[in-house]
């Protein structure tokens, strides 16, 4: 399991990356055939309070699944995305069973 967390122009806490990476993990319990994930951080000046955004990226075999959520934490837009990527799974895991 290889998760990659990329923070763009800010440096990101140990505990916002433990963070990220047991909500990631989750994903990987769900669906076995996860090669890799990669996790962005941004920030965007433009918006109010709803500013950090995540985008989450998975590399499994015949697809690629995605999700970008914008919310005023990190923690918050990781939730959105994970629950996102999640219902993404079950799609992909239902197609393949057929």
């Amino acid at each position: 399991m290889k998760i990659k967390i990329n923070s763009l122009h800010f440096k990101t806490d140990q505990k916002l990356e433990d963070f990220i990476g047991s909500k990631v993990e989750k994903l990987y319990n769900l669906f076995d055939n996860i090669t890799s994930s990669e996790v962005n951080l941004k920030l965007d000046k433009d918006k109010g309070h709803e500013n950090k955004i995540t985008e989450i990226r998975l590399d499994v075999p015949g697809a690629d699944i995605y999700a970008k959520k914008v919310s005023k934490s990190f923690e918050e837009s990781t939730d959105l995305a994970v629950d996102a990527l999640r219902k993404q799974l079950i799609r992909h895991k239902e197609k393949l069973k057929n």
